[in-house]
């Protein structure tokens, strides 16, 4: 029997590996919005690149038109061969992605992922989708009885991911809205994220009904984004098209895109610059005006704006309204959100654009906000990360060693 001395050190040093091996697993909380639309609505995800990816790549994982995801970062999207180019690990992105109604809460249910050699689905999760899922979600999704997070999954396994997102009627305080799921990263704060997006902290905790603004790094919220929102009949393909202050969106097959800001929150529509002859005509009905055209006539009574505008995408038909409006000064000539080269430095930030108050005449005030308050989900167990337990089973086996040789 070993002496008192070395029993005490024996116990001290295997609840200090026990410790390091299996730490506490961290809590992490999300916004759910509750639901009973069969309809979806445009939702941002704020993803950060987990590896170097093509443009492409980027765009598989999310089931999103690649001009899209450029647009929706105001980064150009005329550039030759867009799809193949690299973006950098770690480049923050918003990608757009349509939110559905599904088992009563939002979520996106478009995603599909091929699970490749290693992959786990804590690594899914975790890393390929940057913590906007969970395990759990994964698993019960998919139905797969394994609950170890950490055994590997079958390469070629095809699994439906779903993700978080969330759209509360298009609206934030009566203002048009489009909104961005955010996975909190370490050391980040309401006030802080509130900061980044420009909005404020007592709205985020508002929209997330938060009754403190205490976050720890893995929880999920969703972040109201200024935007311009669109009027087109529920008819058309592109129904409820909203775009952020600031950004683009492409539409109509590729034929079309729509830019919001930065001076009114009015969508406005013009050719895209891969429109070809496979668009249908942009131009108005009993007019020489296309898409994006207006004219300025000074009158005694104002600024009468005659306009070409446009109006939705029907079975590859682009709509187009020629209107006329009466203002009380001519406005000059339109500003578009500023572009940006692709980006080749994983120091790269997103533009976000101004989010002006709008007046009555600009922009659209939507109605008040419609469905369901924002409710907190139970905590879902998510596993620490694997690079944890490696600590741990290091510390663990350093431990033993050491004991080994007091017993020795």
């Amino acid at each position: 029997m070993p002496p008192p001395s070395v029993s005490l050190h024996l116990h001290l040093l295997l609840l200090l590996a026990a410790a390091f091996a299996s730490p506490t697993p961290a809590l992490s909380k999300s916004t759910l919005e509750s639901c009973s639309s069969s309809t979806a609505c445009p939702a941002l995800l704020s993803y950060t690149l987990y590896a170097d990816l093509k443009l492409a790549e980027l765009a598989a994982l999310f089931a999103a038109d690649p001009l899209a995801i450029l647009a929706a970062n105001s980064i150009d999207f005329a550039v030759p061969d867009p799809a193949d180019r690299i973006l950098p690990a770690g480049l923050p992105l918003r990608v757009p992605v349509p939110c559905a109604c599904s088992d009563g809460i939002r979520k996106v249910t478009s995603v599909r992922y091929v699970s490749r050699p290693g992959d786990t689905l804590a690594s899914i999760a975790a890393s390929v989708y940057g913590g906007l899922t969970t395990p759990d979600w994964i698993r019960d999704s998919n139905g797969i009885l394994d609950a170890d997070a950490d055994a590997a999954v079958d390469a070629g396994t095809r699994l439906f991911v779903p993700l978080h997102c969330a759209c509360f009627g298009g609206v934030d305080s009566g203002v048009p809205a489009v909104y961005l799921t955010h996975v909190v990263a370490a050391g980040e704060t309401v006030p802080a994220i509130a900061k980044r997006y420009r909005t404020t902290a007592n709205d985020l905790m508002s929209v997330n009904d938060m009754a403190t603004a205490d976050v720890a790094a893995g929880d999920i919220i969703v972040v109201p984004l200024t935007a311009c929102a669109s009027s087109f009949p529920s008819y058309t393909s592109d129904v409820g098209m909203t775009v952020a202050n600031g950004t683009y969106a492409i539409t109509a097959n590729r034929c079309v895109q729509c830019s919001c800001g930065p001076g009114n929150l009015d969508l406005f529509c013009v050719p895209a610059p891969l429109a070809d002859s496979t668009c249908s005509s942009m131009q108005c009905s009993n007019s020489s005006m296309m898409l994006g055209n207006f004219t300025l006539m000074m009158t005694s009574a104002g600024c009468s704006v005659t306009s070409c505008s446009y109006g939705g995408y029907v079975n590859g038909t682009i709509l187009t309204t020629l209107t006329t409006s009466l203002k009380p000064q001519c406005p000059g000539p339109h500003q578009f959100p500023h572009l940006m080269p692709p980006p080749t430095s994983s120091f790269f930030e997103t533009y976000l654009g101004p989010s002006p108050t709008p007046m009555p005449s600009e922009g659209g005030v939507g109605p008040q906000m419609a469905g369901m308050a924002p409710i907190s989900s139970p905590p879902v167990n998510s596993g620490p990360p694997p690079s944890h337990r490696h600590v741990g089973d290091v510390l663990a086996l350093l431990a033993l060693c050491l004991v080994a040789n007091l017993l020795w």
